[in-house]
């Protein structure tokens, strides 16, 4: 895949993650409205958090990972109807095994709720609320895992479109669902799974024309299928990796004495925000690149899988420095703009501005990550991101311990910002041993060029808040109007390549 192609992939990616994430700022404004950060939003969160406990096992994480690079390899070397009959045995073994999951959370959901939030154990009422509302989540497991393959047979076959408007229905439901329900939690569990129901069913049509159908057999023998399994142990440990990471600023969030009252509900709505640039440009650029990747090296292609590499680090540092930054400076007026309404308080938005601002410093690593993880998966090594994960979760207990009680629950935002820069930089260095210098000096000229950029838009951001006495939606869209023109106008003069690059593709577009 060419630079060209990349960018057009990372762009369809992009524009739907960002339709869905604006619809996600509705939703998540709507819940913030009727619940808060009181007793029915922490219980909503938790159990959410919980029916998503393998999410990204069967997401835009591991089995995607895994699915893309084996099912690339079967297309380029043995054909679209050998890729198809392999489709067929992953989608045999899923079903089942999505199946077993759901059923075995709705059981266990009384002990599940204790180990992920035992604070709520102080509260009889929480944790029962939160108990119910886990039973009813658990089937979004199965919904979502289907919708993950599909995905990941798309992808291979060069699909975007489809797969990444998907979570624009699942939003949408929960929004309407919410309005139509109102402070009846279970309207959001209601939206839950009929969002998931209609972000499946959107994928099927570019499925069947590919030549796929979708049915149960009961083949489940494929050479390939065992070398998914292999890839995957590793692979499902660094996702529990990551999900023991969330549910240990759960459980500490939880804390209520130490993080503060709401902080769970705090953390949920600041990553809803923080999340944002992440997930329209990191995990899109990911997600276009890891099909490219994986051919490069089905092809024994060093050298592009290589330059592929480095053009998405360094598109990353373009995005997501000024990101963060901007994350940072604006923290608290986004907070009380979008969601202080109704039952989410002033101390709502306190607490959850806090841990936005922490957050951010963690920015630009968690989009690295996506891109390097990425490419050892490319190479078929699932091992490597999960030993780097597991050292990066030892790093952020620790500092969580540490941080919490002077900084609340800004303490486990900064932990978790700590870890991923540990784990983004890891990765980095193993993946540079692996493949050699793939340029070290461009993407640190290419850094060094975005950061200046950004202090210049800092001080645009800083002006503007001294300037403007209290903020509304029109003066936050107009004051971070001004930082990205700021930052571009920068870049420009500064001479940063991804500019010029961009402006370069879309004067060929035009």
């Amino acid at each position: 895949m060419s630079k060209s192609k990349l960018i057009k992939s990372t762009g369809t990616i992009g524009v739907a993650t960002a339709i869905s994430r604006v619809l996600g700022f509705v939703r998540d404004i709507v819940i913030a409205k009727l619940f808060g950060t009181a007793i029915y939003a922490q219980a909503f969160v938790v159990a959410f958090r919980i029916s998503n406990l393998l999410r990204d096992l069967v997401g835009e994480g591991a089995m995607n990972s895994v699915f893309v690079p084996v099912f690339t390899d079967e297309l380029t070397k043995n054909g679209r109807r050998e890729f198809l009959k392999l489709a067929q045995v992953v989608l045999n073994i899923m079903f089942w095994l999505l199946l077993a999951a759901a059923i075995a959370g709705v059981l266990a959901a009384p002990f599940i709720v204790r180990i992920i939030a035992p604070g709520f154990l102080m509260d009889a009422e929480k944790f029962q609320i939160t108990v119910i509302l886990t039973r009813f989540l658990f089937p979004f497991l199965v919904l979502v895992g289907l919708w993950a393959y599909a995905m990941g047979v798309l992808n291979t076959l060069g699909y975007f479109a489809a797969p990444a408007f998907g979570p624009c229905l699942l939003n949408l439901s929960m929004i309407l669902c919410a309005i139509w329900f109102g402070e009846n939690v279970f309207g959001l569990v209601a939206g839950v799974l009929a969002g998931g129901f209609l972000q499946l069913i959107i994928q099927l049509p570019p499925l069947y024309s590919s030549g796929w159908s979708f049915k149960i057999t009961k083949e489940f023998s494929h050479p390939k299928a065992g070398k998914i399994g292999v890839l995957l142990i590793p692979r499902a440990i660094g996702a529990c990796v990551y999900q023991v990471n969330v549910f240990i600023s759960t459980i500490l969030a939880s804390l209520s004495s130490i993080a503060g009252e709401g902080a769970v509900a705090a953390i949920y709505y600041a990553n809803r925000l923080w999340q944002l640039p992440l997930a329209i440009f990191g995990i899109a650029l990911a997600q276009a690149a890891l099909p490219a990747m994986s051919r490069h090296v089905a092809s024994s292609d060093i050298t592009k899988l290589k330059d592929t590499v480095l053009f998405s680090v360094k598109a990353l540092f373009f995005i997501l420095i000024p990101s963060s930054n901007g994350l940072m400076m604006l923290a608290v007026p986004m907070t009380k703009v979008l969601f202080e309404r109704g039952a989410f308080t002033a101390y709502s938005s306190a607490i959850t501005s806090n841990a936005l601002f922490f957050y951010a410093f963690g920015l630009v690593a968690c989009g690295g990550i996506k891109v390097l993880v990425n490419a050892f998966y490319s190479m078929h090594d699932t091992a490597t991101p999960a030993k780097t994960a597991g050292a990066s979760l030892v790093l952020n207990i620790a500092l969580a311990l540490i941080l919490m009680r002077p900084l609340k629950v800004g303490g486990l935002a900064l932990a978790t910002s700590a870890s991923a820069t540990f784990n983004f930089l890891a990765l980095y260095f193993l993946l540079e041993k692996r493949l050699g210098d793939f340029g070290r000096r461009s993407l640190l000229d290419s850094l060094l060029r975005v950061i200046s950029a950004s202090i210049i838009m800092a001080a645009v951001l800083k002006f503007l808040l001294i300037y403007f006495v209290s903020f509304n939606a029109f003066i936050l869209a107009l004051t971070v109007t001004a930082g990205f023109v700021s930052f571009i106008a920068a870049s420009y003069i500064l001479r940063v390549k991804e500019l010029r690059e961009g402006i370069s593709w879309i004067t060929r577009r035009r």
